[in-house]
């Protein structure tokens, strides 16, 4: 083609005479490198419309993870507010229950005040009252104090607290220093005087000694027990033989000659106390093996291990209850108590042993103790307060 163009006379036909020929000189030409950079532009022109096309949906993608995020943090928003919107609905309730509650409260609180006010007013008045004659009520204290100290005199023989009530008694007296407490006065020195003159009985001494038997009760032997029994008085002791001097071994036999047989006498005569040591040993071992002891109640010696146990047991109850007794003055139940122990211990416990024989001889020392005391009453003291009170009334 370049060759037709370069010459364009050679061989060329007439474009007049050919209308297709004109037509297609008309068109333009392309060369092999016209074609290269077409082809270059339209992969540059696809490039750029792929890299578009990416950052188009890139910017897509990024709207929609955009408006994905927004819309879940305005769930989450919403989600968090109907929570907060229900907590808050609770706490609101719950306020709404306290401050019923505390409405009740305080109304309950105006009524108990209302309530104490007419209370105080009673007692003011109550209090006016008393204080207009504080003779009437210092005398009415002092009756009821006497009366209690007489009871528990009566009751319980508590001779020290009837002396602390009847002291208590004169020293509110005295401090009125009026002259018609005087014979009031009398009469409470008078039943002090009969109170300090009574006989004295160590109850602390004696429940004391009650207390050290219960606590040896676990120790002591029964007569069904196997471990064998201490005697109170100690075996004789065998007598030692003495041994041969040696100054015999050097005297002369009757013939005149040397004792050339001493070293054999010697022998037999160790010989000899070795024997009877061994035989004295066998014969105490073998009087253990067998012994015959006579018992008044057989059945004691077949006793149980759980029946030991509860002769023990009904043994410290019995000594209980006569403490109990003791303290209360009841001095028939105590007496009897303490002869029902004497007879238990007699009947199932080993009265050869020491501890047995030392808690029998502590129990007969408590029950020769005299608690049969005749108590005063305080009803001379008492008849006292109450002349005056109604001689006062009338």
């Amino acid at each position: 083609m370049n060759e037709l163009q370069s010459s364009p006379d050679q061989n060329q036909p007439d474009a007049k005479a050919d209308p297709g020929l004109q037509a297609s000189m008309v068109l333009p030409s392309f060369t092999p490198s016209d074609n290269g950079v077409l082809k270059k532009r339209l992969r540059l022109l696809t490039f750029l419309i792929v890299v578009l096309a990416v950052v188009l949906v890139a910017q897509w993608w990024m709207s929609h993870s955009e408006i994905r995020s927004l819309r879940e943090e305005v769930a989450r928003r919403l989600q968090t507010g109907d929570v907060a919107n229900t907590e808050v609905k609770g706490v609101l309730k719950t306020v709404q229950e306290s401050t019923k509650e505390l409405q009740a409260k305080v109304s309950v609180l105006d009524s108990k005040q209302a309530e104490s006010q007419s209370q105080q007013l009673a007692l003011e008045q109550l209090y006016q009252d008393l204080s207009k004659n504080r003779d009437d009520w210092a005398l009415s204290e002092i009756e009821e104090v006497l009366s209690t100290a007489s009871q528990q005199l009566e009751l319980a023989g508590n001779v020290q607290g009837a002396l602390i009530a009847l002291g208590n008694a004169d020293k509110s007296l005295s401090r009125s220093d009026k002259p018609q407490f005087i014979a009031i006065r009398r009469a409470i020195a008078r039943d002090q005087d009969r109170l300090k003159a009574l006989p004295t009985v160590d109850v602390p001494g004696i429940a004391v000694r009650l207390d050290s038997v219960i606590g040896q009760i676990d120790g002591m032997p029964l007569l069904s027990d196997e471990k064998p029994v201490v005697s109170v008085t100690e075996p004789k002791k065998q007598p030692v033989r003495p041994a041969p001097k040696a100054a015999n071994a050097a005297k002369p036999n009757g013939k005149g000659q040397p004792a050339d047989a001493a070293p054999a006498n010697d022998w037999l005569a160790n010989a000899q106390d070795k024997w009877q040591s061994l035989s004295s040993e066998m014969w105490t071992e073998l009087k253990q093996l067998v012994r015959i002891r006579s018992v008044d109640t057989p059945d004691a010696l077949l006793l149980s291990p759980t029946q030991a146990y509860y002769a023990r047991e009904n043994l410290k109850l019995r000594l209980l209850n006569a403490r109990l007794a003791l303290l209360s003055r009841n001095e028939f139940a105590f007496r009897n108590d303490l002869s029902a122990a004497q007879d238990t211990i007699a009947k199932y416990f080993d009265t050869r042993a020491k501890q047995v024989q030392t808690t029998q001889a502590l129990l007969k020392q408590v029950q020769g103790s005299n608690l049969s005391i005749q108590m005063p009453t305080l009803s001379e003291s008492i008849n006292a307060v109450r002349n005056y009170k109604s001689r006062r009334v009338n």
